[in-house]
This record gives structure tokens, C-alpha cells and sequence, in this order.
């Protein structure tokens, strides 16, 4: 007796793919998503090549994920994408303590998040 399938999380003209255990605050990964929110694939993938921010390979990478899964798992044409939903979430927060004079310490904290990209395919108006 087989397992039944899960349903899919997104509709059938989307695709979806996430990046876990980025290291980087949720503040400054919000920045970069934000600039590609609701533009179109092409020119997302142009705005993160050159982009100076040191997260946006990373997000390139994802990007560049969602995009293959809309072609390869779902058949959606590539040329009609936009990015639908680029949204971020907190992840774990490594804590650290650092000496400082008269025998104290202080706390350093090093925050993870998580990116979500959602690529939809969009019609044409003639």
C-alpha cells in the first residue's frame, strides 16, 4: 500500500524553492528580496549579478533554483516568470561572548535566516 502524495504547497502555475541556514540577519537578507519582489525573472537575475550586497550570489543561487523548478518539475515557460513572493524568515541564532576590560563579557549574536522565492507564470496580454 503506497503513501499518498502530499499537495503541493503552491498552485500549478507556481514554483517554489527555499535556502535554509543562511548567514546573515533576516534585516539585511529583507533588503535584497525586497528588491526583486514582483519583478521579472530576467531582469531579478540582472539586478543580483550586479548587485554590491555580499548576500546576493546567495540569493542569485535561489533564484536560479526556482527557475529550474518551474521548468523541469512543473513545465511552466521561463520566459513568462515573475517573482510572485520573495519572503524571509529568522532561523537560529548562534550566541557568542566576547572579553571585554575588567573581567566582564560581552554577547555577540550571529543570526541565521531563510529565504523563500515563489516564481509564477504569467499570461501575456496580447
Amino acid at each position: 500500500m503506497a503513501k499518498k502524495n502530499n499537495p503541493r504547497r503552491v498552485a500549478e502555475n507556481e514554483a517554489m524553492a527555499k535556502l535554509r541556514m543562511i548567514r546573515i540577519s533576516p534585516q539585511k537578507l529583507n533588503l535584497v528580496a525586497q528588491m526583486i519582489r514582483g519583478s521579472k525573472v530576467d531582469k531579478a537575475l540582472a539586478d543580483l549579478e550586479f548587485s554590491h550586497k555580499r548576500i546576493s550570489g546567495d540569493v542569485k543561487k535561489c533564484l536560479e533554483s526556482a527557475i529550474a523548478n518551474a521548468e523541469n518539475n512543473h513545465g511552466l515557460d521561463i520566459d513568462s516568470l515573475i517573482v510572485s513572493e520573495a519572503y524571509v524568515g529568522k532561523n537560529l541564532v548562534m550566541k557568542r561572548f566576547r572579553a571585554r576590560a575588567r573581567g566582564r563579557g560581552a554577547r555577540i549574536l550571529k543570526p541565521f535566516s531563510e529565504l523563500t522565492i515563489v516564481v509564477r507564470e504569467v499570461e501575456e496580454a496580447a
